[in-house]
């Protein structure tokens, strides 16, 4: 059966490919899986029947046969498990790509998700610039142990798996900002990613959906 998710009709990045159905495409991308999207208004989001996929009304969701599920990790974590790629046959690496799925998501996307919130939210407010500043040495100390760990290597832990997937669209986050700049080896890990043709398939496809927006 076909998988469908779901996707901001229009997102709030304006095509940058940083929402996180962009995860799940590339995955998906990653796997060779077709996928059909769902589009959903942010007033849809809050609806019963959208409730019931994600209750937390937010996206993005997976539908496949009688399965249903929500939390962009968790999702990236099944489509692996299910297609037999994106994660090691190795037992132990195997166990240290989940890590990283992990320490992506839990270690370093939230002091940089904090940041995107406050430059929107905080700009105006008398604190922003100290503020941000606080934010900013949170999230050098992160990818200063990011760095060190990756080191001269292309991936984190041998080939590319979930790990680096869910890694690198977390720092593209900080993009704009020139943070990822300041450590030579994760702009160019982050660079490598956004090379791979599944990453730029997916970057294409979300990007259609905004353009499609702008005349809709």
């Amino acid at each position: 059966m076909t998988i469908t998710i779901t996707a901001f009709e229009r997102s709030p990045d304006r095509g940058k490919g940083l929402a996180r159905d962009m995860r799940l495409r590339w995955a998906l991308e990653e796997v060779g899986q077709p996928y059909d999207v769902r589009l959903v208004s942010f007033k849809e989001m809050k609806e019963p029947r959208h409730l019931a996929l994600h209750p937390f009304g937010q996206i993005p969701t997976y539908e496949e046969a009688d399965l249903a599920l929500f939390e962009s990790g968790a999702i990236v974590l099944h489509i692996a498990e299910r297609h037999g790629r994106l994660l090691p046959g190795e037992a132990n690496a195997r166990a240290r790509a989940i890590t990283w799925m992990f320490a992506a998501l839990n270690t370093v996307e939230p002091p940089i998700f904090e940041r995107s919130l406050a430059t929107i939210l905080e700009r105006d407010e008398p604190w922003y610039e100290k503020r941000l500043r606080a934010l900013d040495e949170n999230i050098r100390r992160r990818l200063a142990g990011l760095s060190n760990r990756l080191g001269d290597a292309d991936w984190l832990d041998g080939e590319f798996n979930a790990g680096d997937l869910l890694m690198i669209t977390v720092l593209l986050r900080l993009k704009s900002s020139g943070i990822v700049d300041e450590y030579p080896n994760l702009s160019a890990y982050v660079a490598r990613g956004e090379s791979r043709p599944a990453y730029q398939r997916a970057f294409a496809a979300q990007l259609a959906v905004f353009t499609a927006s702008l005349s809709g």
